[in-house]
Parts: structure tokens; C-alpha cells; sequence
């Protein structure tokens, strides 16, 4: 039986280690708008949120159909 050697990766204890390969974090140098963007994203996603309740307690008659 053949097996590849280059996309295992051995531990310092001459086992296989199972977890993929670690990313790269990537570094983003300018977060001056990062809160303002994360509270647009936030209310939106709640927006949708309280939509999705509306549509499905006026189709259904409850409020999460199956349970309540």
C-alpha cells in the first residue's frame, strides 16, 4: 500500500495528527469602522429576525411552528 507522506503531518510523538493545517489569521491594520459596520449588521439580521416571526405567525397562527 502506497501512501503520501506529504499531506500528513507526524507529531513529536510519531503519531498522525487528524486536524486539518491551520489557516493564516490575516491582519487587517484599519478597524475604525468596524463598529459602526457591526451595529448596521447587527439591526439588520434583527430586522430579518422579526420579519421571519411576522411571516411565520401569519402563515402558521404560531409563533414557531411545531413548538409554540
Amino acid at each position: 500500500m502506497t501512501s503520501s507522506t506529504s499531506s500528513q503531518v507526524i507529531t513529536e510523538y510519531g503519531k498522525q495528527n487528524i486536524f486539518g493545517r491551520e489557516t493564516q489569521p490575516q491582519l487587517v491594520g484599519d478597524y475604525t469602522s468596524y463598529p459602526e459596520e457591526a451595529e448596521k449588521t447587527n439591526g439588520r439580521w434583527a430586522m430579518i429576525g422579526m420579519i421571519s416571526l411576522l411571516v411565520s405567525y401569519f402563515t402558521t397562527g404560531q409563533i414557531i411552528p411545531g413548538i409554540f
